[in-house]
């Protein structure tokens, strides 16, 4: 198995984990969005730090996808390969800043549940702060996440590294998601459908890269070709 071949199948498994964490953590984040959530985050404490631990397993993937697949990238376009590894970067900025927002909050309600005669509406007020955080940070953290996929797919697509009709998937989805992440910002509806386009794809691009890898005769001469297993 070649050089490529083995880049191919880390970063597909890489996509997987990442899409993977960021699902499952959701599951743990319940006592988030109790209406008695100033207590709930402390009884619920390791539901929380459990999720804490997922979405730092969720920023090492998203971080290390564009350094994986930049060696095959920067032979089609060195500035849309930087652009798409400063993309996931700045995304993983984001996610940090979720983690930072929710280990706040679970300090805020140790301190709650501790105090003898809590001030209620400081911890109200300082609560529903944290939770427009690490709101907004969830929201924002999608901008370079779409960005980087209209990057990573168009880069894909001119270069015929796999088959174009999932890199179009791809650029498409990205297209649409764009204006969910909009719809979420304002309220106005559920954008969940807008984002499904784009998550399907990164399943199907990760199963391809796994089973099948880039194709090799769209690497350039200057690269050495793929050997037979």
């Amino acid at each position: 198995m070649d050089y490529y071949r083995k880049l191919a199948i880390i970063v597909g498994v890489l996509f997987i984990i990442a899409t993977v964490s960021t699902l499952v953590s959701s599951v743990f984040l319940g006592s988030i969005y109790d209406p008695n959530y100033l207590t709930a985050v402390s009884a619920n404490e390791n539901q929380v730090l459990t999720a804490v631990l997922i979405w730092l397993v969720a920023i090492a993937s998203i971080v290390s996808i564009p350094i994986m697949i930049y060696p095959i990238l920067k032979k089609q376009s060195e500035s849309l390969a930087l652009g798409y590894v400063a993309a996931r970067i700045f995304e993983g900025f984001f996610y940090a800043g979720c983690i930072i927002a929710l280990l706040s909050i679970l300090s805020l309600s140790r301190e709650f549940v501790s105090t003898t005669a809590p001030v209620v509406s400081y911890f109200e007020t300082s609560g529903s702060l944290l939770l427009a955080e690490l709101d907004w940070n969830s929201l924002l953290l999608d901008f370079p996440f779409v960005l980087s996929a209209l990057i990573l797919n168009y880069v894909l697509y001119k270069s015929k590294l796999i088959p174009r009709w999932l890199s179009a998937w791809g650029f498409i989805g990205g297209l649409i998601y764009l204006p969910g992440i909009l719809i979420g910002m304002f309220g106005l509806t559920d954008p969940t459908i807008l984002f499904a386009p784009l998550g399907l794809q990164e399943m199907a691009l990760a199963a391809w890269l796994i089973a099948k890898g880039f194709n090799s005769s769209a690497i350039l001469p200057s690269q050495p070709k793929s050997d037979q297993s």
